[in-house]
């Protein structure tokens, strides 16, 4: 599972034989993979600065998680037809995020503990901020340009929504102008016109016989298979200008789709320039992005672990009181199943910390899904829950 709960207790002997006794009842039955979760000595400070220093963390820790999960998104969304390897980018430090997370120390020349832990958080927040809005704006453009991009390759489409059942999309949506040159049409005629018509494969034979006859005044012998796909292929037809409703009628009872397109050279070569620019564009944008990406993703992961530790740090003083002394615990559950009973052992272990709730909550017998309390999240020990999963 990539999903770990992050727990302390007081650090006297009463409370780490019960962390023993936590480690050997999770460990025989399979509960769990429990390991020590290293947190320095941080300065204290007064009480008043704990309690705001404890709303402000759950705020900033809410930030953080969702900015990686926007920044592993858009990871996903920039590789497209390779998202399937977008994981290989989601890392922590050149390691998997679990393996971060397991073996965490705190980086002690980013975030140096000798500070007041004010100022800890306030650089960490302020770098978060900043990472935020460096991804607005790196997003934003990269987005702005596949937009174009897509509004090009659809530039001219005018069919109806239902005729897609018949032919995926692809001939109706995509820009023609790398396709059909100017021999394909009849120019510059007051009488005369070409159309392009869309057929699907198993129709082929029915065109060939029935295009002529479909209106008055089709020019015989006109039509051209100009490209095809997997569904169907494009075809060229010349007709007289005034019977172009009464074809494109009879063609839809036949289940032929005539394509809105007039050639236009000095339209087409600003298409092909424009849409030559834009890939262009895209290509120079994808690799730098990418690895902006990676490495903010990297710092804002490494960030709001950061974070995960001062909360367990502020709310064990809060909770423990003062000298410092608490120990705290990583739990890696083996499964979803095991959870509630996980829970239990947990509730079970600690309830000497605080009889009243521990009772309260062993005799309420909640069920807890998603690894959450029902109706209360209270424990007798600190407790935080970092989940990985919806980065997968």
């Amino acid at each position: 599972m990539s999903e770990f709960w992050l727990i302390s207790a007081p650090g006297d002997r009463e409370n780490l034989q019960a962390l023993e006794r936590m480690n050997t009842v999770t460990s025989k039955s399979n509960l769990s993979y429990n390991t020590k979760f290293a947190i320095p000595d941080f300065k204290v400070g007064t009480l008043d600065t704990l309690v705001g220093l404890s709303d402000e963390l759950g705020k900033l820790d809410t930030f953080a998680e969702s900015l990686i999960r926007r920044m592993a998104q858009s990871v996903v969304e920039v590789m497209e037809d390779s998202k399937g390897k977008a994981q290989e980018h989601l890392l922590a430090n050149g390691v998997d995020l679990t393996s971060f997370v397991t073996h965490f120390e705190w980086d002690m020349a980013k975030y140096p503990a000798k500070q007041p832990l004010v100022s800890v958080v306030d650089t960490i927040a302020k770098q978060l901020a900043q990472i935020e809005m460096d991804l607005k704006s790196r997003t934003a453009a990269y987005h702005t340009l596949k937009t174009n991009l897509a509004n090009l390759e659809k530039k001219s489409m005018c069919v109806s929504a239902s005729l897609h059942v018949w032919l995926g999309g692809n001939l109706f949506t995509r820009t023609l102008s790398d396709i059909v040159s100017k021999e394909d049409f009849v120019l510059d005629s007051e009488y005369l016109v070409t159309l392009l018509v869309i057929v699907p494969k198993p129709n082929y034979s029915q065109w060939q016989k029935t295009y002529e006859s479909l209106s008055d005044m089709v020019v015989p012998r006109s039509t051209k298979l100009i490209t095809e796909d997997k569904e169907g292929g494009l075809f060229t037809v010349t007709l007289f200008r005034k019977v172009i409703e009464d074809f494109k009628s009879k063609a839809r009872e036949n289940k032929f789709t005539v394509r809105e397109f007039y050639y236009d050279e000095k339209e087409i070569k600003r298409e092909r320039e424009e849409m030559a620019r834009l890939l262009s564009d895209k290509k120079q944008q994808y690799g730098p992005l990418l690895r902006w990406l990676k490495v903010n993703f990297s710092e804002a992961f490494i960030a709001w672990i950061h974070i995960k530790a001062l909360r367990v740090f502020v709310e064990s003083v809060l909770r423990y009181g003062l000298p410092v002394n608490f120990q705290a615990v990583l739990l890696q559950p083996h499964k979803k199943s095991s959870a509630k009973r996980l829970r239990e052992v947990l509730n079970s272990v600690f309830r000497h910390l605080d009889e009243v709730a521990a009772t309260s909550i062993l005799d309420a017998s909640v069920e807890i899904p998603g690894l959450q309390l029902s109706n209360q999240d209270y424990f007798p020990y600190v407790y935080f829950h970092i989940d990985l999963s919806l980065l997968d």
